[in-house]
């Protein structure tokens, strides 16, 4: 089992930026994707950033050039940095975890409790 716990959000005016963190703790796997995804009101969640152990990274079209997600193995966390931020950006954020083993053949799916991040003047 794993748990995610996070930190960061909160209220800033457009153009700002404000720093996401998740840690992960309980079960290791060798291989796993760590990252964010988040949910608007009344919309469907939908993926901001990952990173795989490996350090490759997928953003979302609407985030790119505009956050940054990173990964510390050593520590078990994933931060996303968040500049630019548009009213859109609105939502809750949810750390994502996914461990992988068998090759592939098998993942397990672990969410945070979500964050709220609001962008508004």
């Amino acid at each position: 089992q794993v748990q995610l716990v996070e930190s960061g959000g909160g209220y800033v005016q457009p153009g700002g930026s404000l720093r996401l963190s998740c840690a992960a703790s309980g079960s290791i796997f060798s291989l796993s994707i760590m990252g964010w995804y988040r949910q608007a009101p009344e919309k469907q969640r939908e993926l901001v950033a990952t990173s795989t152990t490996g350090g490759l990274t997928n953003y979302a079209d609407s985030v790119k050039g505009r956050f940054t997600i990173s990964r510390d193995n050593a520590k078990n966390t994933v931060t996303l940095q968040m500049n630019s931020l548009e009213p859109e950006d609105t939502a809750v954020y949810y750390c994502y975890f996914r461990g992988i083993i068998d090759r592939g053949r098998n993942q397990f799916d672990y969410w945070g409790q979500g964050t709220q991040v609001t962008v508004s003047s």
